[in-house]
């Protein structure tokens, strides 16, 4: 009920006025937003936040803190277990440097290519009113996406670094992010953001396969 509650409130277009521009003028800072787990345990995580400058990929500030995860890990109900915390995190830089709050979020994760179309950059999105693009490394198999012999033709047809194809039934793309990378990243909407600006600016936040906000 609070991810339908929530999803109501998600806007799948661009709002900003550096979105509209073919060069993002007017961009300056992009933030990357990640929760990264000790291996073995569930419980224990490092919450991390980045913010970097635009187009320079510069690293202007970093918050990277060991967090208690007390949610478990449900399928589809992944946001409620990590976004507190990120948010906690966005909110420790407005009280220490406001003038370095990011115009964008990439979230490792995905947006409305989600079973509910509610995933952690949506639901991320909406509670911090930040444009937000949802940026995952594999899969999800929602919408009647498979790893099936369709899906591996479609990613050897991308050519060129800045190649894509639709992820069909979903607001989703499959992105050839770097030229020595054959293994595409999904980027999905999560909030105040269409999907071709949310592709554009991963390709150009991509130094290596990872766009440099969540890599950082």
């Amino acid at each position: 009920r609070e991810q339908a509650r929530l999803r109501a409130r998600v806007v799948e277009e661009d709002t900003e006025g550096w979105q509209k521009d073919p060069g993002f003028a007017g961009l300056e800072r992009v933030g990357g937003v990640d929760l990264s787990y000790v291996k073995g345990e569930e419980s224990r995580a490092c919450a991390s936040l980045v913010v970097l400058s635009f187009p320079a990929l510069q690293v202007l500030y970093e918050d990277c803190r060991m967090v208690a995860v007390g949610a478990p890990y449900l399928a589809g109900f992944l946001a409620f277990r990590e976004v507190p915390f990120l948010v906690e995190a966005l909110q420790r830089l407005q009280q220490e440097q406001p003038n370095l709050k990011p115009q964008v979020l990439l979230v490792d994760g995905n947006g409305l290519l989600h079973p509910r179309g509610f995933g952690v950059a949506c639901h991320l999105g909406v509670l911090t009113d930040l444009p937000c693009i949802g940026v995952a490394k594999n899969l999800l198999h929602v919408d009647g996406l498979a790893k099936d012999e369709l899906h591996k033709e479609q990613i050897r047809s991308l050519q060129r670094e800045g190649d894509s194809f639709p992820l069909t039934g979903t607001s989703g793309r499959a992105l050839r992010s770097h030229h020595r990378s054959f293994r595409p990243l999904y980027v999905s909407v999560g909030h105040r953001v269409c999907l071709g600006t949310a592709v554009r600016l991963v390709q150009s936040c991509c130094r290596y396969r990872i766009p440099e906000p969540i890599r950082q």
